[in-house]
């Protein structure tokens, strides 16, 4: 994988968007926290469980089922006096082990990888400059950048802080957040906590396990993760063969005993059904999957923070995203300006009219602003010859915060000896806080829809000058009149119409929510070709309103019938989540603020934005997007059903695969005959599975069509009606495989030669088991190549096969030699009959 977090070396120069500390307050150098790191240790709030010794790797995996049935048969083999067996018995646990290993440390490898991917990070300062560094690496003296959204990443004081609001409630049970000041009582941030608004730099003074969240992060280390519905089903039922499996050993147990066969002969007769029976690769397929899944999603920009999201992706039918920077760029700029008589000209130089409505936009900003709009309105004003710093060096009086019913804010300036109160935000909000004649208030709703329906994002601005601030909001606001509008564009993100259609092919219903005028969310609408009429036409949209109008039982009927919710608050997206969840949807909710978290984990699958999204936001998620891209979503989704489907067909390959290997032990002893396939016989079978499933299946490309159906339903498992057939071609197999075992044994006259015949039948079936349960195609009309380990492992197995038969030591050694060459055809034909008489009702059913 090539992703990589930001490297601090990078960093060289304060960002615009960074507060610097404060005069006398300086960073730690690099050596100096370098050397605090080796002293304190990492900043882990929560102990990470130590990494696995080689002693506890060798007790795990000699209790996998197959290590100890080898290891049962190889003293077996000893106490009857074969040693050349029990040497390759014994020889059989390396490569058994040795392939478990492999994968599970691949598993794991991925799993460490996408961790180190999800590791949140910090600004810094170091050096005299900001950086960008893992949290785990802060250590005591370092001073961190806050900033709205942030998860306090350890104990600290506060050196500076901007109207610096923290919600301690994680922590300390407090409901009411915690208002933040560089002196006093309430200077100290506490790490698990969340920043609400504002910015600050704190000194960090605790890390790690020594911090308060880290007394509790012994605990939350002890919680451990329940198992999602698939891994229920799937341990219930390799538990169930077990059980199933230990019976029938008992059974042939006895009768090999009763026939006066010896204890020796009874176990290894017994030890080889246990081994063909127990089918314990489906745990192991399941988790490899599922991580090397997660780390497909990962390169596609979308990082799967937890691996139950993969098994959801396939199944989801409605998608909740966010309007701006997920269906557009999210690069706002200023594009127009409207007084409150009209239109004003955004040309150089600006008529007094525009300036004046400028510099109002601007007290109500941020002096460095963070966010992409205030960001818009200083970087245009800058361009048309504001000083825009000279206009912020007054002293900043007020900060009335963002109101979210009206969606406006104020800020109160002090201007030389005149005190300004200055606000933006939706029109509905400002114009019900200013002072404007019922003209005027017609006039602006009017631009503003017209601006809106150019799929414009427009702000209000309204401005008044104050004798003496009160210090309270609805008295300061009350000076308030409206100066006019601002208009930005937000350009449609290639690619995000074409993911729409693909949704709606796949069945995928797709909402659209924003807090912007209905009038912008319809002109998106029609640019994405996003569906939000009915069939008279008319537009099915709604708004925040109507969400708050609806109670429980009216919302799921609201949300039912429409795609764009227009003027909406985060917390309204909470209820309509539940809503979609009532009806029965899996739903994929987008968000990226902090207000967005409850809706995120009430989700199906949360997805948070990478590269806008709050450190909460991206916590409470599911999924992070990278690039914050509409489309990558919709590459998640069809990446989820491709992975389903390849478990399937693995899970399809492995039911087929071992009843030849149950019948063939089980049958052939009942029958009084010698047993066909001895434990070296079935431990090389699994060593051809086990390739098998974790590369061929997992390497297969999706179906063309796999975006042409709709979503898997919610809680279907792995183990349906589709494994049917898998099972019945097993079965066949099966039997092919013992009649040519019994005829061989009468017409070859020599149990070797037979059994050979009977192996070489049952290899070469395996290997079109591999092309039969891949494909809902014939085989003929299939493409070989599309996946890149399909031809050599199935080559490399059939190749392996003459090795295994004239190759005088490993055939000695596999109680295998040479047949009558005709017996090749015979071999052949058997296992193509045996496996292949299916594929015509493929052809049949997809003319159908």
């Amino acid at each position: 994988m090539t992703m990589s977090l930001p490297d601090p070396a990078a960093a060289s120069t304060p960002a615009a968007d960074i507060p610097v500390p404060p005069p006398g307050e300086e960073g730690l150098t690099s050596r100096e926290a370098a050397a605090l790191l080796a002293r304190h240790g990492r900043n882990s709030l929560v102990p990470e469980k130590k990494r696995a010794g080689w002693f506890y790797w060798i007790i795990h995996l000699l209790s996998d089922p197959m290590a100890l049935l080898l290891l049962v048969a190889g003293p077996t083999y000893l106490l009857i006096g074969d040693a050349t067996d029990a040497i390759v018995t014994f020889a059989a646990l390396v490569p058994i082990v040795g392939v478990s290993w492999v994968l599970e440390t691949r598993a794991e490898r991925t799993l460490e990888q996408l961790k180190k991917l999800t590791a949140p990070t910090i600004t810094v300062w170091r050096d005299g400059l900001h950086q960008v560094i893992k949290a785990e690496e802060l250590v005591p003296g370092d001073l961190v950048v806050l900033h709205e959204g942030d998860v306090v990443p350890a104990d600290g004081e506060l050196v500076a802080a901007t109207q610096m609001m923290v919600d301690e409630s994680a922590l300390t049970g407090e409901s009411q957040p915690i208002d933040k000041m560089p002196s006093g009582a309430e200077r100290e941030v506490l790490a698990g906590t969340t920043v609400l608004s504002g910015r600050g730099i704190a000194r960090i003074t605790v890390t790690g396990m020594a911090t308060r969240y880290g007394a509790i992060g012994k605990l939350v280390a002890e919680v451990k993760q329940p198992r999602t519905p698939l891994q229920r089903s799937i341990s219930r039922l390799v538990r169930r063969l077990g059980i199933g499996a230990i019976g029938f050993c008992g059974i042939v147990l006895a009768v090999e005993l009763a026939r006066g066969n010896g204890w020796g002969a009874a176990v290894i007769a017994a030890v080889s059904l246990a081994i063909a029976a127990i089918p314990e690769e489906f745990p192991m397929v399941f988790t490899l999957y599922l991580a090397l899944g997660a780390r497909r999603l990962a390169q596609e920009r979308a990082l799967v923070r937890r691996l139950t999201g993969v098994e959801t992706l396939g199944s989801t039918t409605v998608v909740c995203s966010d309007k701006t920077g997920t269906l557009t760029l999210g690069r706002l700029e200023v594009v127009g300006l409207a007084g409150s008589e009209g239109p004003l000209s955004a040309d150089r130089p600006l008529d007094p009219n525009a300036r004046a409505l400028l510099e109002s936009a601007l007290l109500a900003c941020e002096p460095k602003p963070f966010d992409p709009l205030e960001r818009a309105i200083s970087s245009f004003a800058q361009e048309r010859g504001i000083d825009v710093e000279g206009l912020h060096g007054g002293t900043f009086v007020s900060d009335y915060p963002f109101d979210h019913t009206l969606k406006y804010l104020t800020h109160v300036w002090k201007q030389g000896e005149r005190y300004l109160v200055c606000a933006k935000g939706s029109i509905e909000g400002i114009l019900e806080r200013s002072r404007v004649d019922e003209s005027t208030r017609r006039r602006a709703h009017e631009t503003n829809s017209a601006l809106a329906a150019q799929g414009m994002r427009v702000i209000a601005v309204a401005e008044g000058e104050l004798n003496v601030p009160t210090g309270e909001r609805a008295k300061d606001e009350a000076a308030l009149a409206f100066r006019g509008l601002v208009a930005f564009s937000d350009p449609l993100r290639p690619g995000v119409a074409e993911a729409l259609e693909e949704c709606r092919a796949a069945g995928i219903r797709v909402i659209m929510i924003t807090g912007d005028h209905p009038e912008t969310a319809h002109a998106v609408a029609e640019g994405l070709g996003l569906p939000h009429t009915n069939a008279a036409g008319q537009d099915m949209l709604a708004t925040g309103a109507d969400i708050d109008a609806a109670d429980d039982e009216a919302l799921p009927a609201l949300v039912d019938g429409i795609n764009v919710f227009a003027r909406t608050r985060p917390e309204q997206k909470h209820r309509l989540v539940q809503a979609l969840r009532a009806y029965g949807h899996v739903v994929a909710m987008t968000g990226d603020g902090i207000n967005d978290a409850p809706a995120l984990r009430e989700a199906d699958i949360g997805v948070a934005m990478g590269q806008r999204g709050t450190e909460v936001a991206r916590e409470s998620a599911t999924m992070v997007l990278l690039d914050d891209n509409f489309a990558t979503i919709v590459t998640a989704v069809r990446n989820g059903r491709r992975i389903f489907d390849n478990l399937r067909k693995a899970f399809a390959y492995l039911v087929a695969f071992h009843p030849p290997l149950l019948v063939a032990a089980l049958v052939v002893p009942l029958l009084g005959k010698p047993l066909l396939l001895l434990p070296v016989h079935i431990v090389l079978l699994e060593l051809i599975v086990h390739p098998t499933v974790s590369l061929v299946f997992e390497a297969e490309p999706a179906h063309p069509r796999i975006m042409a159906r709709g979503p898997r339903p919610a809680g279907s498992g792995l183990f349906g009606r589709d494994l049917i057939l898998p099972f019945m071609l097993g079965l066949t197999l099966s039997l092919a495989v013992v009649m040519t075992y019994l005829v061989g044994l009468n017409r070859l006259g020599s149990e070797v030669e037979a059994r050979t015949l009977a192996f070489a039948t049952l290899l070469i079936g395996q290997a079109l088991l591999v092309l039969v349960t891949r494909a809902h195609e014939p085989v003929w009309r299939t493409s070989l190549r599309k996946n890149r380990m399909l031809l050599p492992v199935v080559a490399g197995t059939l190749a392996a096969l003459p090795a295994f038969v004239y190759l005088s030591p490993l055939a000695r050694v596999l109680k295998l030699a040479p047949f009558p060459p005709g017996g090749w055809a015979v071999a052949v034909a058997v296992a193509a009959v045996a496996t292949l008489w299916f594929e015509p009702f493929k052809t049949r059913k997809r003319e159908a």
